[in-house]
Formats: C-alpha cells, sequence, structure tokens
C-alpha cells in the first residue's frame, strides 16, 4: 500500500497524541508530536524569560531553538529533545500547560514550527497529530480526522494523565486551564484550531482507546483502496 500522511487535529486531552502514536506502530509510520514542539519551545522561553511580547526576543530565541525526536525503548515512544536535552517529562507538567498555548500563538513559533513539521513529511508515512495539521501544515494529507470529546470528560482525562505524573490539582482548575486554553487555540490569528472541510469527525467521549485507534486504521485502509 502506498504511504499517506494521516492528519489528527482537534481539542487538547481527546487522546490525539496516544491514538497517533498507536496507529503509527500499527502502520511502522513515523509519529509527529506537534504539541510537544510547541512545549518545547515553551519550556526554552520560560527557562531564557523571553518576552513573548518581544518580536525580535523572540526571533533570537528561535534561532536558538532545534527539536528532534529520540525512540525510547523503554516507553516504546519518542520522547522530546530540545537542544539535545531530553524534555519529555519536564514538557509535560502543569506550569507548561499554562502557557503553551499563548506561546504557540505567536506568528514567528509558528511559522518556525510549521517549516519544521513540513520538512518531516516530505516523504509522506507520517502521522502528525495538532491543531491545524489538516488546515496549514498538511491541507494535501490523504486522511484528516478531527477529534472532540465532552468537556468533563475532558478533563477527567487530563486529571489522570497528571496524577500518572505525580501532579494533583484540583479538577476545576484543570476544568479552566482547558477552557482557556481552547479559548486561545481557537481565536489566534496564526494555525487557529479549526475542522478542515474534509476532515472526518470523531468524538472519543466514550470510546475506548482502541476503538479510536480502529476507527483510524478503518479510514486509512478506505484511502489506500480509493474508498474514503
Amino acid at each position: 500500500m502506498s504511504k499517506i500522511i494521516i492528519a489528527l487535529d482537534g481539542f487538547s486531552s481527546c487522546g490525539k497524541s496516544t491514538t497517533a502514536k498507536r496507529v503509527a506502530a500499527k502502520l511502522h509510520y513515523a509519529f509527529i508530536d506537534t504539541g510537544a514542539m510547541y512545549r518545547a519551545v515553551a519550556l526554552y522561553f520560560h527557562r531564557h524569560e523571553v518576552d513573548v511580547v518581544d518580536p525580535a526576543a523572540v526571533e533570537y530565541a528561535l534561532q536558538h531553538i532545534e527539536i528532534t525526536f529520540e525512540f525510547n525503548v523503554g516507553r516504546q515512544a519518542s520522547d522530546t529533545i530540545l537542544n539535545g536535552e531530553n524534555v519529555e517529562q519536564e514538557i509535560r507538567k502543569m506550569f507548561i500547560s499554562d502557557i503553551v498555548s499563548q506561546v504557540a500563538a505567536i506568528p514567528a513559533v509558528r511559522h518556525a514550527m510549521v517549516a519544521q513539521q513540513q520538512k518531516m513529511g516530505y516523504k509522506k508515512g507520517i502521522v502528525m497529530d495538532g491543531r491545524d495539521i489538516g488546515t496549514v501544515v498538511f491541507p494535501q494529507a490523504e486522511l484528516k480526522i478531527f477529534m472532540t470529546a465532552q468537556p468533563n470528560i475532558r478533563a477527567q482525562r487530563r486529571k489522570l494523565e497528571l496524577l500518572q505524573k505525580g501532579e494533583d490539582l484540583p479538577l476545576e482548575e484543570i476544568v479552566e486551564n482547558l477552557r482557556m486554553r481552547d479559548e486561545i487555540d481557537s481565536n489566534r490569528t496564526e494555525g487557529p484550531l479549526k475542522r478542515a472541510d474534509d476532515a472526518i469527525d470523531l468524538d472519543t467521549s466514550f470510546r475506548s482507546m482502541d476503538e479510536q485507534v480502529n476507527f483510524v486504521l478503518d479510514h486509512v485502509r478506505r484511502v489506500q483502496s480509493g474508498k474514503k
């Protein structure tokens, strides 16, 4: 079967990254975690006290950011590498969640990351998840999935994810964080969260992870057989 580009877009805590990783593994495709790339930029900005409203400071910082992915045999997943440092655990913390949408909304940041992402897709055979993959990064993607879930379920999933990382936060704080991120992601001028016209909807509220993965794989087979 010919290799294709699979774009998974949607709201945070809908299962995009986990679904994308498992689909990529099933197909032996490369998985590109675009959310991790923006989180890594946010971490760099935080560490170096980059003023996000100073275009010159942002541009200068971006010239010193290199993001790659390295397969972790123990996790059977890719770790995010920022300038040679494994930052996979650090970028998943709540303080990064609190600032990542603001950083990702900066046009210069999006231009820099989109350029890196598009280079990764030249050979196809990739699964990429994010907010604007099917609309901005790969509008030519052969398969576009738009993922949603009910807000309370998303918050509960996020709370469980944080607990597994040792962070115990009130559910109300998580709900507010998700609401804020949705608002910023949907209303930014550069690459806003938006459903592509030719995307296929996937509501994950009451689907198991296996069901989500199989849903995507079924549509991959349809595309490859010309029955989309």
